[in-house]
């Protein structure tokens, strides 16, 4: 039988127990940024589900997202004026940045209850095509787990919005990941003899990436659906406020203070204990406003799955 995971559980990825080594580790990666430690959470969800979606053995995920979890853990050891850094990386700071990944290799290595992991913090920028780092490694050279991995850092740090850049949409991150999907163009011979062997290869695995469609599919329909729960509340508070509201014009027009007295309690019969009377004109606003973001963000959340499921690779 074939094994799931519950991954809108908010204690999925937690109830892996991780080594209280590698929680130590995490809480190291707490202390850099909020960026960091949040971007951490995120690719581990993501390599998880991956793995999920890829038809991998439980041991594997595990494995596969405790190395996700450690994939950034040389950052510890990278200056701040370069990791915080709200701007573009020179060259020299850029360089820097990328013994990230020797730095956790060596990390994992040193420790007997990390080294099993070590594939993550060193390969994860590891391209199919050769062009990654530390080591240019291709295809095959590349463990499977990190080719992951790679896929699910990569669209985290494109999407995600950090102190120097702003947030990039799903379908513009896509068309990004698919673009380093494809083989670069070959522009003369010696190029193409020189890079025979990766000429049909880009620098992150087509099936894997097909698979995050899959997963961001997935989590969209997850939103409509808790979305569309809340739409249907207000729905029903629109309704409620809409009666009273009836009770509350006559009340405005009324002449007499007793019928107004009236009409006000028969206000708060459709009202909650918290709610004033007195400001059902702009509680029904509030409503009527709120539903309507809603409903127009549903509507884009629909049409990004359409353009997903246009996406080729």
């Amino acid at each position: 039988m074939k094994e799931t995971f519950d991954f809108y559980n908010s204690t999925s990825i937690k109830s892996y127990n991780l080594d209280e080594k590698i929680r130590y580790q995490l809480k190291m990666l707490d202390g850099l940024d909020a960026f960091t430690r949040r971007h951490t959470d995120n690719v581990a969800n993501i390599t998880c589900r991956l793995c999920e979606k890829l038809g991998m053995s439980k041991g594997f995920t595990v494995y596969c997202t405790t190395c996700a979890y450690l994939h950034d853990l040389g950052k510890l050891f990278i200056p701040p004026s370069v990791l915080q850094k709200p701007g573009k990386l020179t060259d020299e700071e850029y360089n820097i940045m990328k013994t990230h990944t020797s730095i956790g290799y060596k990390m994992c290595m040193n420790d007997l209850k990390l080294r099993p992991y070590a594939a993550g913090p060193y390969y994860h920028h590891e391209a199919l095509n050769g062009t990654g780092y530390p080591n240019g490694l291709t295809a095959d050279k590349i463990p499977y787990e990190a080719q992951i991995i790679r896929v699910a850092d990569e669209f985290e740090a494109i999407t995600a919005k950090r102190q120097y850049k702003s947030h990039i949409g799903i379908i513009d991150a896509l068309n990004i990941m698919i673009s380093n999907a494809r083989p670069p163009e070959i522009k003369n011979a010696s190029d193409a003899v020189k890079n025979f062997k990766t000429a049909n290869l880009g620098k992150i695995d087509k099936k894997i990436l097909k698979v995050l469609f899959k997963v961001i599919i997935e989590d969209t329909e997850y939103e409509i659906v808790a979305r569309t729960e809340y739409v249907n509340f207000l729905k029903e508070e629109i309704k409620r406020i809409k009666a009273s509201k009836k009770y509350y014009d006559k009340m405005i027009i009324a002449k007499s203070p007793d019928k107004r007295d009236y009409l006000k309690e028969e206000i708060k019969c459709y009202l909650k204990p918290n709610e004033d009377p007195e400001k059902v004109p702009q509680m029904l606003s509030e409503f009527e406003h709120a539903h309507k973001v809603r409903q127009e963000h549903i509507a884009k959340l629909y049409d990004e799955i359409k353009q997903i499921k246009k996406l080729k690779i």
